[in-house]
């Protein structure tokens, strides 16, 4: 959100990172199943996408990309459904490590982070961004729902400005997500959190969180969706003002 690159305060934030990301205890918990890596790759997507775009990567963020290229399933994306019959990745653990390798492979010149990056965007391109592929009927609802933040989870705005991000918002298969996103635009030219993962509280919860993100209403704007969808328009040529 436009914090300047290259801050050093963030140093020993970076290194708490690290030290759980490359301990023992977590590395032991990457199982692989039937030659597929069974892994939140979500966490270690956000690490390398934070660490670019802060200006703090180091050779281990290489590790981090190196990694997750390593980790990729032969559809394309990741999963950490440990089920050895879940052959498919999950939209919700392939998004962001897309997000994260796509930098990369900008800001490095990496063929092998650029050409998994490219092969993650089919997971969605190929669902037109929330339809299932053999029926053509909604993923979840929740994918066509609007939240703020995603956090971890998908919903089919945040993967529209990942694909804005990754250079795929001009694909003919995003069409059908950018008509219905702009389907969603209130009359005063916003658009609206529909619904919200967070609750603002000071006690230590699942869903806690110390920043209250704007009003959650299918009827009154948001105004961080409302800069996301613009940006996505944007990006795809549809901005209207």
């Amino acid at each position: 959100m436009g914090y300047p690159t290259g801050d050093r305060s963030l140093v020993p934030l970076r290194g708490q990172v690290y030290q759980w990301l490359f301990s023992k205890k977590h590395q032991d918990k990457i199982k692989n199943i039937y030659g597929r890596v069974r892994r939140c790759a979500s966490q270690e997507g956000n690490a390398l996408w934070y660490l670019l775009i802060l200006g703090l990567a180091d050779e281990r963020t290489d590790e981090l990309a190196h990694r997750l290229i390593k980790w990729q399933w032969p559809d394309g994306g990741w999963n950490c459904d440990k089920n050895p019959e879940a052959i498919n990745s999950s939209f919700h653990e392939s998004l962001i490590p897309l997000l994260g390798l796509s930098l990369y492979a900008e800001l490095t010149g990496n063929k092998e982070a650029k050409k998994t990056a490219r092969k993650a965007s089919e997971i969605f391109l190929k669902r037109n961004m929330f339809k299932r592929q053999k029926d053509g009927k909604i993923i979840s609802n929740d994918f066509i729902t609007f939240h703020y933040p995603c956090y971890w989870h998908y919903d089919m705005l945040f993967g529209l400005k990942v694909m804005a991000e990754a250079g795929f918002i001009k694909d003919k298969r995003c069409k059908e997500a950018l008509d219905l996103l702009e389907s969603k635009r209130l009359p005063d030219g916003g658009f609206p959190a529909e619904k919200k993962y967070f609750r603002v509280t000071g006690i230590k919860t699942t869903g806690r969180s110390l920043v209250d993100w704007g009003v959650t209403s299918k009827k009154k704007m948001n105004e961080f969706v409302t800069v996301d969808a613009l940006y996505v328009l944007r990006e795809a040529r549809r901005l209207k003002l």
